[in-house]
């Protein structure tokens, strides 16, 4: 069972260049079904700014650091990663939580 300090929580906030915001959806939302099935993910959900289109949140949980780390290594992480830094307008920032109440 996984306790909370083992549990990883992030945001990751990933901001489309200008012309690309098509192109970056459709390739975090290619992520989500088999992230999904990993077993060590709790949770992959993706948003976009209301008000900033081009701007997406993924709320990401993972049951461990190796949890995540066995994502970001996994083929089609890696082949997405490949591609990102020609879609993005700044650096992917990746923002850690402490999950407070249930």
């Amino acid at each position: 069972m996984t306790t909370q300090a083992e549990k990883l929580i992030a945001i990751a906030v990933l901001k489309a260049k200008p012309g690309n915001r098509d192109a970056l959806r459709a390739g975090l939302l290619a992520l989500i079904e088999p992230t999904r099935a990993e077993p060590g993910n709790l949770d992959y959900v993706l948003f976009e700014l209301r008000d900033e289109p081009g701007t997406f949140y993924m709320r990401e949980a993972f049951a461990s650091q190796a949890a995540l780390d066995e994502h970001v290594a996994a083929d089609y992480f890696q082949a997405f990663a490949v591609t990102i830094d020609d879609l993005l307008a700044e650096p992917l920032r990746l923002i850690f939580l402490n999950q407070v109440s249930a």
